[in-house]
């Protein structure tokens, strides 16, 4: 089974919501759109089954044009961010419900209960009301409910962000083990970088309507093709800073300077991309020393979002620990030449630092 979007595009009045878009999602595939609200990725879904026609372009489900074939018509599931179940019913009548309308017998609709109960880990709270469950459990009764229809595409619209974070660490575990078991293709929403990752499978990341890389999930993060596919990647955002490369060596505009490590990249002027989490408060070999100004500082805990200024240039650092920094202060932080990407002026990779192999 694949799934295809063929040159898709969506448009309303003057508003382009999702533009001229081609992805191809084979059987059995985990794959999630990862960008921020209002991104395009509820609308993409949406596309995908049928609840919106495409302005222009088709869509192909197993070599066949469904583009406008009803969503009825289509073995498709989506659960929402606001999942829903029905508060009258059992868990066991929720689940069952999707096959009683399409007019299963009733030994068929109990094998199907029961399975997909013991693969959600429902089974003893099928006699249960949603209402009597919790947050978790009733977010996989209307799982249960979606993957009982052995639908071919099941489209998870940021299924789990209205829950606690015990519990969206819970159902993070538990979805690719239920996503593998069920031979499914799954299409998972989300705004949280760190969640793509875990999920795995392969990753369409998305800004502004646009679909700006498609791959390997874990590949997507190393080797962002682009600025803005850097920046969609990365939780807080990839730091930015102006740079003019000039043979061996690499000039910030205060005067600093870093080895390019990049000869085959030909002299001008560039943009340096790096992860907060690779700034670091100690100095290490290699590494280059910038003085910065505190702006913010954030404590969660085990970590510390330190805000900076760096000339014009506004970042963040991810330090591990509870550090005594206040705003205002000043502050020296380093970073290692082969932790950095290197961008063109228009945005597109110039070249990678070898961590991007082993990140």
């Amino acid at each position: 089974m694949t799934l295809e979007l063929k040159d898709v595009s969506y448009v309303v009045g003057a508003q382009t919501f999702i533009h001229p878009t081609t992805l191809t999602l084979q059987n059995g595939t985990m794959n999630v759109l990862l960008g921020p609200t209002s991104a395009g990725k509820t609308t993409l879904m949406r596309l995908m089954a049928g609840l919106d026609a495409p302005t222009k372009g088709r869509i192909v489900w197993n070599g066949e044009d469904v583009t406008g074939q009803r969503v009825q018509d289509r073995k498709i599931a989506m659960v929402y961010q606001q999942f829903i179940n029905y508060p009258a019913m059992t868990v066991y009548e929720n689940i069952a419900s999707p096959m009683k309308l399409l007019g299963l017998d009733k030994a068929e609709i109990d094998r199907r209960v029961r399975e997909t109960a013991e693969l959600m880990q429902l089974t003893p709270m099928l006699q249960r009301k949603p209402l009597e469950l919790s947050g978790g459990q009733q977010q996989r009764c209307a799982l249960a409910r979606a993957l009982v229809k052995n639908a071919g595409l099941v489209l998870l619209d940021e299924p789990l962000a209205n829950l606690d974070y015990k519990l969206r660490e819970e159902l993070r575990a538990e979805i690719p083990r239920i996503f593998a078991e069920s031979g499914s293709i799954f299409v998972y929403a989300t705004t949280e970088p760190e969640e793509a990752l875990l999920l795995g499978g392969h990753c369409a990341t998305l800004w502004e309507g646009r679909v700006t890389q498609f791959g390997p999930t874990a590949e997507v993060y190393r080797k962002p093709g682009d600025a803005t596919t850097a920046r969609v990647f990365s939780d807080p955002p990839m730091n930015f800073l102006k740079v003019e490369k000039r043979g061996a060596l690499m000039h910030f505009g205060q005067g600093e300077t870093m080895p390019a490590g990049t000869a085959d990249v030909v002299d001008g002027n560039y943009i340096v991309g790096f992860r907060p989490n690779h700034l670091t408060l100690e100095s290490s070999a290699g590494a280059r020393a910038f003085d910065t100004t505190i702006s913010v500082v954030e404590i969660t805990g085990s970590e510390t979002f330190v805000h900076l200024l760096h000339g014009d240039a506004r970042w963040v650092g991810l330090i591990h620990g509870v550090r005594d920094l206040k705003p205002g202060q000043t502050l020296q932080v380093y970073l290692d030449p082969s932790r950095i990407y290197l961008f063109a002026q228009d945005g597109t990779l110039a070249a990678t630092a070898s961590y991007a192999e082993a990140a």
